[in-house]
């Protein structure tokens, strides 16, 4: 196994232990709760350096990447919302929207086309990790009165962020429904289409259309 799918290896099963150091109580298992969902971030940027430094891109990467870092988010969204952290209305309305975006992929690589992330969606990516980044902080810190405001302000940006950038996606990738409707559309490269947006550069096979990184 290469050493970027590895590391995305580690970052899968960094999950559950990054939930049970959650759910303990005490400052030091707040504090291992940050650290380790801080390294599992970080580490999705560099098994992406990797990939293409080293050139070992694979499938299995391509494939586990963009699993490993919904996995991460989710996880730590939905405990958030158990341990009373979070509203599950805003939590939902994120979660459809990786769904949605999903099956939209899934709908589009049946007809032969790829849907790049856009600068939306890598600053959607990056809000809701600052989010949980905040949120840990804050269980550990306190911060105050203050705190819970601008905790607020990073949940609403988030949700922005998600849904807006979702619907950019979808106008993107509306050639996805048309070709649904009536199988055998191409797209300008020939054998299939690249949904990218503005300034993005042409998808490589062996790519991450998540982010880019693999």
């Amino acid at each position: 196994m290469t050493i970027p799918n590895q590391i995305t290896l580690a970052r899968i099963l960094a999950t559950p232990l990054f939930m049970v150091f959650l759910y303990l109580e005490g400052t030091v298992f707040k504090i291992l709760a940050l650290a380790v969902f801080a390294l599992a971030a970080l580490s999705d940027a560099v098994d992406g350096y990797l990939a293409r430094a080293l050139r070992q891109e694979t499938a299995f990467g391509v494939f586990a990447d963009p699993i490993a870092d919904k996995l991460l988010v989710t996880a730590a969204f939905v405990s958030f919302v158990e341990l009373g952290e979070l509203r599950a209305w805003p939590v939902v309305t994120i979660l459809a929207r990786e769904f949605l975006v999903t099956g939209l992929r899934v709908l589009a690589v049946s007809d032969g086309l790829v849907i790049r992330a856009s600068a939306l969606g890598k600053l959607k990516t990056l809000s809701h990790i600052g989010l949980v980044l905040f949120i840990l902080a804050t269980r550990h810190f306190g911060l105050g009165p203050w705190g819970r405001e601008l905790k607020e302000v990073f949940l609403y940006l988030a949700v922005a962020l998600a849904v807006i950038s979702g619907a950019e996606y979808f106008w993107r990738g509306r050639r996805a429904f048309r070709g649904a409707a009536g199988r055998g559309q191409r797209g300008p490269r020939g054998r299939s289409g690249d949904l990218r947006g503005p300034g993005e550069p042409p998808y490589k096979p062996g790519g991450d259309p998540e982010g880019g990184l693999r």
